[in-house]
This record gives C-alpha cells, structure tokens and sequence, in this order.
C-alpha cells in the first residue's frame, strides 16, 4: 500500500491543512466540516422494496406459491385468498423485524462509535470521531483504532497493524512524517498526528466497524434452525406418504397436491427465523437498558452458558480511582522529589489513571515548567516502564524512569541493602492492599534507585455481594491481575473470593512433563497474580479445554487474544477500541453487577428460546402425526386446507410475542440440552394426537356429527390445544406458578378468541355455534393439566437419569485421574 504520492514535512503538513501545534480553534473547526462534513461513511443502504421483494424467495415462499398457483388451477379462490394472505403477511413480518434489527444495530454502533482525544483552543479534549476534520492534531496510543488518515508527528516510532486493511500479518513501524490508515490499531508506542483525511476522502475509505452484522447465527440458532430442518424432512417424508395412498385410493390429483403442499407448510416452522430475531433483539435492547451493549447478537446465548468469569480487579473490582497514599525515598531524595521525577516520567495527554494521581499528588504544578522532556517512550506491557529524556532550565540532561518496582530495581545499579530495603517496602504496602511504582534517574548511563509511590484502588461497594451472587447463579469467579501476588492475596481477602492463588509467572516455569498438574492448578485456582496478557490466552484455553464456558473481562490492546478466545470476550468500561472490537459484550458502565445483569438477562432470553423450541416441536409432531394417521388409517380429512393454513397463521402470528414473556434467571448456567427438549417436545405431541383422536372419537361414535362439523371441532381444538401448550413449555413447573407477560397472554387470548369466532359462525368452515365451542374449551383444558403434569413426569425422570449419568461420570473421571496419578 502505497503511502502517500508526496512525503510532507510537519511544517508543510500544518500550513497545508491550515492548522498550528496548538490544534484548531472552534470556529476553524465549523468551517472545515462545512467544507468537508463529517468523518464518517455514508452507507449504501438496500431499497426497501428490494429487502421486502427478498421474503418472497426461498424454499418456504416457494412452497407458498406452489399451494396458490395450485389453488388458482383448481378455482379454489377461498384457498387462493387466504393462502396468498400468509404469503404476505409472513413478508410482512419478517420485513418490519429486520427494520426493527437493523435500528437497533444502528442504536449499539452509536454506543460504541470511536472517540477521539484531540487538541482544540489548545486544550486535550475527548470528541466523537465523526467531528474530525483534516489539520486537528489527535492523540494516540497503544490500543486505539485511528479513526481517519493522519500524518505521524511528535512520537517515537510506533508499530501499526494494518491487517483490516492490506491483509498483513505482522505490525508496521512507522516514524514521524509517515502516515496512518483509518482503521488501523497501535500496536506499540505513543504519538500526535495531524489529520489528514477524514470521510470518503481516507484512504481506505471506511472506518473499521465495531459492530458485527446483527443477523450472526449462534450455536443456539444454529441448534434450533437444524430442527427446523429434522421437522421439515419428516414433514416431506408424512406426506410424501400421504400422496402415495391417496393416489392409490383414486382421490383427486390436483385437490391432493395442494393439500400436501399446505400441510407441509403449517409443519414447517415458517415463523422460527421471525422468532429467533425478534428475541434477539429484544434481548439486547434489555442489556442496553443495563448498560452492556452487545457487539453480536450470538453472544447472548453464550453469554447464558458462563460458568466461570474470569474477571480482572482495576475497575471491576475495584473503583478505579487511584490516589497516591505514601511516598517511600532513597538516595537522599525526599517525597516531593520522587512524585516530581515521577510526573516528569508521565503524559498528562493520555488521561492515563496512574498518571493523572501523579499529576494530582504534585505540591507545586510549577515545578515541571523547569523542565523540558525531549523524548519519551510510554509503557510497554513487556518492559513495565516508561522513560523520559529530560532536560532542566540550566541544561543539564537525564533520564527518567518509572514502571513495576521490579523492573526499575533490576535497572538501577542499587546495592543488597537498598534492595531489601526496597523489597520490605514493597511488601509492605502490598499488605496494605496498595499497588507501588518504582521511580529511577539516570546519569552517565547509571541508573540510580530514587524510590517508591504507593497507589490505592479500594474495592468496589457492591463487589462482595456481587461475586457471593455469582456463586449462588453457579458462577465461579476468579480474579485475573497483574498487579503482585500479596496486593491481589489482600483485595482477594477483602472480597472473599477464595484464597487458591497462583502467580502467572510459574507458566514460564513449567516443564512439559508437568502441564497436566498445571491445568489442575488453573481450574482450581481463584486469584491469578502478576498476569501479563499471554497468560490470560492461556488461562482460557486451559478452562475450555476442562469443558467450561469461560467469561474474560479485559481492557487493553493486548487483552484482544483472550477476549476473542473467551466464549463470551467482555470488554468493561473504559477499554481500548482494540479491545472492545475483539470483545463479545461492551460494558458502558464500570463493576461486576453490570456483568453479572448481563448474564441474568441472557438466561432469561435463552429460557424463552428453549420455550419456543420444545413448543414448535410438540405442536409440529402433533398436526402431522394426527392428520397422517387419520388419513392412511380412516381415510378422513380431519381439516380443510384453509383451516391448516389459518392455524399456521393465527398460531404463528402470537407466538412471535414470546421474546417478551416473563421469565425467571435460572440458578444454574443455561446450555443447550437436545435430549430433554426432544424427549418434553415428543411426550407432549403424543399426548397431544391421543387428545386429537379422543375428541374425533367422541364426535364420530357418540354424537354422529358428520365429517364438516368434525372438521371444525377438531379445528378449534389444534388452534386452542397448540396455544396452550405454550404456557406448559415455558416452565420446568406447575404452570401456575410462573404468571406469563401480559403481551403473551393477551396474544393467545386475542388469536384464540378469533379461532372461536370462526368456527362459532362458520367462517370458511361448517358452523358449530357456541355450545360445541364452549365443550372444545372445557375438553382443551381438561388436557392442559394432563400435559403439565405430563412435563412433570418427564422432567423427574430425566432428572434422575441425568443425576445416575453425572455420578457415573464423576466415577469415570476420578478412575482415569487416578490412573494417571
């Protein structure tokens, strides 16, 4: 990628762009925008007609239209309407929803637009991104995703990655004058930039995007849409059946056809990818009203599945408001002079929170006009430091140095006694809870020890109950950190989060004969001290590969690795852009309770998921397997074409008012468990087709009602039967005891009344008045409560089989482990 045609100067740079080392001022600002509008990308966006036209294509709306151009052949204009109406009518539906989807994803890319911090009125401000304009200076560092094109100035060399946009693997260097892509992240390194480009007129053209396309599919989804293909083949196979036998007892061709082909589409779950979307999107909107925005749509059910979260202190835990308590000097240095060294070894510019309680324990601000830092290399996660080259009013040159108290003991040229010294202080205020930095000046390439600034972060109020919450919602929590082992063994017991702590730095220690009593190690470990970021990858994968489902929380460029690799990546508030654009989950506010809300809300939105499914399922086995065994066994039609479809439409229609319902946080992680929803949804279909032919039985032997009349009972008995089904799907108990939302309730209610207003007065079917109605209700109900007790049985039993499985399971475990040991 070719850089640019001709190579500016700074100086060139800041007159073309018509701009100063000061930045812009504001009034220069609006003229710019009113030349160049915003920094942002207008999208192309798909014509509405087009996105409709789109719902009428596929192998549901085929099918559709095969039944009405059957419909049409055969002159059955009442079929014709009404089957033409669920064509559009599902369109409809499926149309409004992705608008719907597609605001809410324009509301989260909102959220989690890129900020910039830039020179204005020559002052350092936080700005949206999109208010750039060519000749603002910005600041960036490690971390942050350039957010327009700009010329590098006043920095090191710094290290880029590019990979979005010219596919390489490796970080560029680059140095002052060259220029950086929109869209790029710092990958090393600290720098100003003048603005080059902004808009359209970047040369990349678009800003990466940190929002993920809403319509991602999850493991959930997935799951429940190769259902929907199970059902959909046995459908195709029942009336495949059907057609063979009807064909062979000489009924009509055309007539048969067409009602097959309407069969199969009341079994298909037409209304499955409509309902998937709309809970997803409900949900998140749920969690955005609780201040964690979701970058995809899949991580909430993944997000439901957590089982350990791996939480880091500063800002989770702990307040994040770090203020320097005491002062520790050597070297005939006092306590002024190492908080002075130690800001001259600071950038006021990056709001860095160790920085800025520094700056704020400075005696005199004035003390630092003597000084003129020539050159400065900010922190590097690697080296634990940052240096300065400074230069006093009188000309005399140094360095500065500050960063982790190891790091800057192992630099100086410090004797054993300062050394203990030193060392008895740092454990000291880590008992206290406190964080130290060492400070070092060097002279003549011989770094001299000045001494120690201890910080203090309390713990959040709310982080004991939070994590004491956690456990009893079968979350284990372990603290990830980096800073030493006795601050986090003190915060851990402040908490009460366990007191197995593990010091990251025996990774690099162990030997490959011993990996195995390492991964032991991580899974039973609560605190882990003294993390760098590779370490986190590590502890992941080691978790994963123990079959859990892992929360990481990160904030930082190199936290991307472990939140890409966590199964629900949570970037907490204040992270890099780095981070969050590799993070599942964006915290817009700072605690644990944000994230444990999070998980609460997802639990709920996966129990509605799972009440769809087991649903679907149940009333799919129930239509099918009744109409099949009715027709090759009594030769009886027990509804018309017209009825299947008005099922298909009134039924399908409410149900889409799930994503609503309400629901209790399960105790315990949510995982997708095939084998219960297929034995539930199974169970409550064969009651449901032992109901059906019950009620055909009743009609045909006892009271002799003719073949029209039984149609519309048993019509209105699958239309009311289906619907209540739902409220025995929804809970693992009585169904009594869980009320529903009102918007479900009023749904069924609605849609129900109409099915009986129809069959009451005979529209499009055999009159049955409302005597007949009011014995289908009273016989549904009956049923309903055989159902749920049903779904009682059901769940015992699998209960106790599943508890015989795990105690079996635990067996096998302990033998295999003991084998090994």
């Amino acid at each position: 990628m070719n850089q640019q045609k001709e190579k500016l100067s700074i100086d060139e740079a800041f007159k073309k762009f018509e701009s100063s080392q000061n930045g812009l001022t504001d009034d220069e600002v609006s003229k710019k925008q009113e030349k160049f509008g915003l920094n942002e990308i207008t999208e192309k966006h798909i014509s509405p007609v087009i996105k409709f036209l789109h719902y009428l294509w596929g192998p549901i709306p085929w099918m559709i239209e095969a039944a009405i151009v059957l419909s049409f052949l055969v002159k059955d204009w009442t079929d014709f309407w009404i089957i033409l109406l669920l064509l559009f009518t599902n369109a409809v539906v499926g149309f409004v929803e992705e608008y719907q989807a597609d605001n809410a994803v324009e509301a989260l890319k909102e959220k989690l637009a890129l900020s910039a911090r830039v020179l204005r009125n020559g002052k350092w401000v936080n700005i949206h991104s999109r208010e750039l304009v060519p000749g603002d200076v910005i600041r960036l560092r490690m971390g942050d995703i350039i957010p327009a094109d700009a010329i590098l100035w006043n920095g090191e060399h710094i290290e880029v990655d590019q990979s979005a946009l010219t596919g390489e693997s490796l970080p560029v260097e680059k140095n002052e004058t060259d220029i950086l892509f929109s869209g790029s992240t710092i990958k090393k390194g600290e720098t100003n930039a003048i603005v080059s480009a902004t808009g359209t007129k970047t040369y990349f053209g678009k800003t990466t995007s940190l929002v993920e396309e809403a319509t991602t599919v999850s493991h959930f989804q997935k799951a429940v849409l190769r259902i929907g293909n199970y059902l959909i083949v046995i459908a195709l196979i029942l009336v495949v059946l059907i057609l063979a036998v009807s064909v062979y007892r000489g009924d009509k061709f055309l007539t048969i056809l067409r009602f097959c082909l309407v069969l199969t589409i009341a079994a298909i779950p037409v209304a499955m990818p409509t309902v998937l979307s709309v809970t997803m999107v409900v949900g998140a909107k749920l969690l955005s009203r609780r201040k964690a925005v979701v970058r995809k749509l899949s991580s909430i059910e993944e997000i439901a599945g957590i089982d350990i979260l791996c939480s880091d202190k500063t800002g989770t835990l702990t307040q994040n408001k770090l203020a320097v308590k005491e002062i520790f000097s050597l070297n005939g240095y006092n306590r002024s002079d190492v908080v002075l060294m130690g800001s001259l070894a600071s950038r006021e510019e990056n709001d860095d929170a160790i920085d800025m309680a520094i700056f704020g324990a400075l005696e005199k601000k004035d003390d630092l006009s003597k000084y003129t830092v020539k050159k400065f290399t900010p922190f590097d996660p690697v080296n634990k430091r940052t240096e300065a080259l400074v230069t006093d009013n009188v000309g005399k040159t140094f360095r500065i140095s500050k960063g982790a108290p190891q790091v800057i003991l192992a630099l100086s040229d410090s004797t054993d006694e300062i050394k203990s010294q030193v060392n008895q202080k740092i454990a000291e205020f880590a008992s206290k809870g406190f964080r130290s930095l060492g400070v070092a000046r060097s002279e003549n390439e011989k770094w001299q020890f000045v001494g120690l600034i201890s910080l203090f972060d309390p713990p959040r109020e709310d982080s004991k109950s939070t994590i004491q919450e956690a456990k009893n919602m079968g979350v284990k929590v372990k603290m990830v950190t980096g800073d030493q082992e006795l601050i986090a063994k003190e915060t851990a017991l402040q908490l009460d989060i366990g007191n197995q702590i593990l010091n990251a730095g025996i990774f690099n220690e162990t030997k490959a004969h011993q990996t195995g009593q390492l991964e032991d190690k991580i899974e039973a470990t609560d605190v882990f001290a003294e993390v760098y970021p590779e370490h986190k990858y590590h502890i992941v994968d080691v978790l994963q590969r123990r079959n859990h489902f892992v929360g990481m929380t990160g904030d930082g460029v190199n936290d991307a690795p472990a939140l890409k690799k966590a199964d629900a990546g949570i970037a907490v508030s204040g992270a890099t852009t780095a981070a969050r654009a590799a993070s599942a989950i964006v915290l817009l506010e700072p605690g644990l309770s944000v994230i444990i809300d999070a998980i609460k809300e997802s639990r709920k939105i996966f129990q509605r998921m799972n009440s769809y499914t087991i649903y679907r399922i149940t009333e799919t086995i129930r239509v099918l397997l009744f109409m099949t065994l009715s027709i090759l066994v009594f030769n009886f039609y027990p509804v018309t074409a017209v009825m299947i479809v008005l099922l298909a439409l009134l039924n399908d229609g409410a149900i889409l008012s799930i994503a609503y319902d309400r629901t209790r946080g399960s105790n315990k992680p949510e995982t997708w468990n095939m084998p219960v929803v297929f034995t539930l949804a199974t169970v409550l279909g064969s009651v449901g087709v032992i109901e059906s032919f019950g009620l055909y039985f009743i009609g045909k032997t006892y009271l002799h009602f003719s073949n029209d009349l039984l149609q519309t009972l048993i019509y209105l008995k699958l239309s009311v039967a289906g619907h209540l089904t739902v409220f025995v799907a929804r809970t693992r108990y009585n169904f009594w005891k869980q009320r529903p939302s009102k918007i479900l309730f009023f749904a069924v209610v609605i849609t129900q009344t109409i099915a009986t207003l129809i069959s009451v007065y005979g529209l499009f079917m055999t009159p049955i008045g409302w005597k007949l109605a009011g014995l289908v209700w009273a016989y549904c109900i009956i049923w309903f409560f055989v159902e749920d007790n049903s779904k009682l049985l059901v769940y015992k039993i699998l209960e106790e089989e599943h508890l015989v499985w795990s105690i079996q399971k635990r067996r096998k475990r302990k033998s295999h482990h003991h084998y090994l040991v």
